[in-house]
């Protein structure tokens, strides 16, 4: 049998218990910076324009272009996005107000997966569903990893405000 000695086995822990404190914070702060940029885009024109489909297909979002300007609501996202963005941010000092970031960022998540079905956006040259088309469908699936890490943030901030251990 070939067993690893103890001082080996030590090195590896170490190893993989940095590794892991590296991954979490690129996990947290890397959707901070998506979710910051993304929100940021959404003072121009460009994304307004670019997102207008999106939002006039869904039934979740279509009703705040009969309230502003297509230009006015997209700005309202993004002022939600960067709010949310600044909340998980937080987590150090705040994890509750950080874990209420990480709900909105789930919801987020979960409404722009939605596009997926509520926009016309099947590649017809393919075959239509399930080939995604580039302009709806690949630009979107990425939140599904997106979705998956607003999840990891809301455990890991409610971990944090409940002083509850690390890892079940």
């Amino acid at each position: 049998m070939n067993h690893p000695s103890a001082e080996m086995a030590n090195v590896w822990e170490s190893r993989i218990a940095r590794i892991d404190v590296i991954g979490h914070a690129f996990l947290r702060y890397g959707l901070v910076v998506a979710i910051g940029w993304i929100a940021g885009m959404k003072g121009t024109e460009y994304e307004a324009k670019g997102i207008q489909p999106l939002i006039q297909h869904s039934p979740l979002l279509s009703w705040g272009y009969g309230i502003w300007t297509v230009q006015h609501f997209t700005m309202i996202i993004g002022v939600t996005e960067l709010v949310i963005a600044a909340l998980i941010a937080v987590r150090h000092w705040f994890p509750k107000a950080s874990a209420l970031g990480s709900v909105g960022a789930v919801f987020m998540f979960l409404t722009t997966l939605s596009f997926i079905l509520t926009t016309p956006g099947w590649e017809p040259s393919l075959g239509g569903f399930p080939a995604l088309s580039g302009d709806v469908g690949e630009f979107l699936i990425k939140d599904l990893v997106l979705l998956g890490a607003a999840l990891w943030t809301l455990a890991d901030s409610l971990r944090a405000a409940y002083a509850l251990p690390s890892e079940a």
